[in-house]
């Protein structure tokens, strides 16, 4: 009888362990009982990781294990994690393909699906972008970033040639949205402090590079605060090219649209993010590549299909105009997470669904040192008062306190004891291409996830 009833239970499959997809994952665990739901979660990685602090693991303030959030810390943890990426979906059958980190892959059935893949990092068909460019969309990528800007110090620090040495201290960050204007500040601060340690190295040698195609830096936050963070950037020594990008990457060299060639061994990109190529195995309607969804997060014309979060393009009723979708934020993707498990059980428990609606609190960017930009509720801050809100927001966002205690003591530490310039081997190996990172080559076509699924068709699979 038990075996009976655990079957009948309906499966809500939610893919993706982002902000939306732990939201939602918790807040079905606290609201359904075992006997309503069984909810699995599909994520090549058992912890949340805070996106929004990694530059400050990139550049060692933060450790890599503080903004990597447990998935079985909660008390109500019931929920089966299979460790693995989505790669695939037939709706029509009601499958998800799933690619475990074993390598196998595994059609997963389900009767409720919360799509939360997130996204990848937005690339385009420039010579040597593929092979020469360092994302910062993981954890790894983080690390070995880390790796290979200290691995530059110490080679220049030991080599004789001078034109050797000019390449491996120039630094190019391309995209000056948050991610690279933080990448570029957190790491311009680690070789500024580390020249110290290395008497051989001219602190002037040291450049660094912000580039975008945009005519301004970070256009979200306004024109004032977006000019006063520029105005931090340059103050540093960051040198900040605005309407220009990468003509084409080499091993030691990078060219930009404007003929410039810079001799450098790094090349950073953050240039924005696209949605994980999941959605395009849906063959459902986009939005600039993200997935059409109703207020409610449904998928038109797909029963018993939720979107959220980066991969979706969410209406943003609060905007006040017709066509507006939410920003691919952490804030919104968490709000979207509780609408979408309360509609799961609205829907389980044969109630009304509500629409998503969240007006937006602001935005907070932590340069590092005592300077930041923010705009929480509308207020403009700068400086010291604006790093504190920043970082403040950032604690209490964390979801479980040993999160929360290792990032203050790792900020206190770092506050009292400064920076360390100690590499930890990754630059032993090779590291992977931005593609092999995201694994962004591993999804399926429409017609590979229906041979999957077939199985399931056929009764093969339980």
């Amino acid at each position: 009888m038990t075996s009976v009833a655990a079957a009948a239970r309906p499966r809500i499959l939610v893919v993706g362990a982002g902000f939306a997809g732990v939201e939602c994952v918790r807040r079905l665990e606290r609201r359904l009982s075992p006997a309503e739901a069984e909810i699995t979660l599909v994520t090549p990685s058992s912890f949340q990781l805070y996106l929004p602090l990694l530059p400050q693991v990139a550049a060692g303030v933060l450790t890599p294990q503080s903004i990597a959030v447990s998935l079985r810390r909660s008390r109500r943890h019931r929920t089966r994690i299979v460790p693995g990426g989505a790669v695939g979906v037939d709706t029509g059958a009601k499958v998800c393909v799933v690619r475990k980190i074993s390598g196998e892959t595994a059609p997963l059935p389900y009767d409720h699906l919360v799509l939360a893949p997130g996204s990848v990092t937005r690339s385009f068909d420039i010579p040597g972008l593929a092979e020469h460019a360092r994302g910062m969309k993981t954890l790894a990528e983080a690390a070995h970033l880390r790796d290979h800007v200290i691995a530059q110090l110490d080679l220049a620090d030991a080599c004789e040639d001078g034109a050797e040495r000019t390449s491996r201290l120039c630094f190019v960050v391309v995209g000056g949205g948050y991610a690279g204007t933080e990448t570029a500040a957190c790491l311009q601060r680690l070789t500024h402090h580390a020249v110290r340690r290395y008497p051989r190295l001219d602190p002037r040698q040291i450049r660094w590079h912000l580039v975008d195609i945009a005519p301004t830096l970070m256009p979200e936050l306004g024109e004032a605060l977006g000019a006063s963070a520029l105005d931090v950037l340059r103050r540093r020594g960051i040198e900040v090219s605005l309407g220009v990008s990468v003509a084409k990457a080499g091993p030691d060299e990078v060219t930009l649209t404007d003929g410039r060639v810079l001799r450098s061994r790094t090349l950073i990109w953050t240039a924005g993010v696209a949605a994980s190529p999941l959605i395009a195995t849906l063959e459902a309607d986009t939005d600039r590549g993200r997935l059409v969804v109703s207020p409610d997060l449904t998928v038109p014309g797909l029963p018993g299909v939720l979107a959220l979060g980066d991969a979706a393009a969410v209406p943003d009723l609060a905007a006040g105009r017709d066509g507006a979708v939410c920003p691919p934020t952490a804030q919104h993707a968490q709000r979207q997470g509780r609408t979408a498990a309360d509609n799961l059980i609205a829907t389980l428990r044969h109630g009304p669904l509500r629409p998503y609606r969240h007006e937006d609190l602001g935005l907070v960017v932590d340069l590092g040192g005592r300077d930041g930009v923010s705009r929480p509720l509308g207020i403009e801050l700068r400086g010291l008062p604006a790093q504190a809100v920043a970082r403040g927001y950032h604690w209490t966002a964390l979801r479980t306190h040993v999160a929360r205690t290792r990032v203050l003591t790792n900020w206190l530490l770092n506050a009292v004891a400064g920076d360390d310039f100690v590499r930890t081997g990754f630059q032993a190996w090779k590291p992977p291409t931005l593609r092999e990172f995201e694994h962004a080559d591993a999804y399926l076509t429409p017609e590979q996830v229906r041979e999957h699924s077939a199985s399931l068709r056929a009764g093969r699979l339980p």
